[in-house]
């Protein structure tokens, strides 16, 4: 899946009201991300480990020369390792850090659809009770009856997390 709009940077998830959702499966909960920061979804496939790097990236593939991080999103949300299985997707998200643009892989148990959630069915993030830090979520969207995390890319994808990792040399040098 390529996005049509992935040369928009990904300050235009700043404002997280109503739109189109990317929605997937993680450890068993709804979770979204804008689609204007989604670039593609990719079958889960070899995946390079890196060592010395926090528990929760899996590790570097080679998307069309580019190295790009993988983040293991149930580990990141501290939910334990994914297994992967027949359904198991790496979304690659666009985020804007550090006034540079970076893409990033999320591994997911499943991807569900593309939704739109009208500002309406909009809400701040729970304090407490979600199982997932609130910092990482930017709303939490009803879709038919059941919620959806949206999560709040930079914040929980940050490069700064994984300070000192140079992800941008070619994967051919890796």
């Amino acid at each position: 899946m390529s996005n049509a709009s992935s040369g928009a940077p990904a300050s235009v998830e700043a404002d997280a009201g109503g739109g189109q959702y990317l929605t997937f499966q993680s450890a068993g909960e709804a979770f979204g991300v804008a689609i204007a920061v989604v670039k593609e979804i990719i079958q889960f496939g070899a995946v390079t480990q890196v060592p010395l790097v926090p528990a929760f990236i899996r590790g570097v593939i080679n998307l069309r020369g580019a190295v790009v991080p993988v983040i293991d999103l149930n580990l990141r949300f501290s939910r334990g390792q994914s297994v992967p299985g027949k359904k198991t997707c790496i979304v690659i998200v666009e985020t804007e850090q550090d006034g540079g643009r970076q893409d990033i892989g999320i591994m997911v148990d499943a991807v569900s659809e593309v939704v739109e959630i009208p500002e309406a069915d909009m809400a701040p993030p729970p304090r407490f009770g979600a199982g997932v830090r609130a910092d990482f979520i930017r709303r939490v969207g009803k879709v038919g009856g059941r919620f959806v995390m949206i999560i709040d890319v930079p914040k929980a994808l940050s490069v700064e997390t994984m300070a000192g990792l140079d992800f941008t040399a070619s994967a051919e040098a890796a």
